[in-house]
């Protein structure tokens, strides 16, 4: 391929960072999620982030760090929520290959189980089908490749996007 990243967007759940260590041992990249980045920069776990600063402000602080990586042939697993940060998106888009891990809502619901363990960026009084109806169209717009995951393991997911992406 080329020197690109691969950058992993989808809703909290879709299987980024599982997918993305898989995926970087098979193109032989470096694997990066954006989350473990985060938490490190600020020293703390996502929903004690999102806990004392609140939503708004830790999507600044994704936003900037996203925005703020420098990186080659790394596959990048972000944040559900690192669509919001233009600038995030932006350096993904300009370094990267964006690919949307595309889930039915069900199947998202059937795998997020802990939703406020997990850090997820929700406003008071969203439900988890709010999130996916406001994030899919923005997904999808970002998106150079999407993979449609539902009824597939990890392993056919992983086969799907190599071949997708020996096709760019």
């Amino acid at each position: 391929m080329m020197d690109k990243n691969i950058v992993l967007i989808g809703m909290p759940g879709a299987g980024k960072s599982t997918l993305g260590v898989l995926l970087a041992k098979v193109l032989n990249y470096d694997f990066l999620d954006a989350d473990i980045v985060i938490q490190k920069k600020v020293g703390k776990k996502l929903y004690q982030i999102i806990e004392e600063v609140g939503i708004d402000e830790f999507l600044k602080i994704e936003n900037e760090v996203i925005a703020g990586l420098h990186v080659k042939n790394t596959v990048i697993a972000t944040g559900g929520s690192a669509i919001y940060g233009k600038e995030a998106m932006e350096n993904m888009k300009n370094n990267g290959v964006v690919v949307y891990i595309k889930l039915s809502c069900d199947e998202i619901k059937n795998r997020v189980k802990n939703i406020t363990t997990r850090g997820i960026a929700m406003k008071d009084g969203k439900t988890l089908d709010d999130i996916y109806a406001e994030r899919v169209p923005i997904y999808e717009r970002y998106a150079d490749i999407t993979i449609a995951c539902d009824n597939t393991t990890i392993e056919e997911a992983v086969a799907m996007l190599s071949d997708k992406l020996g096709n760019i």
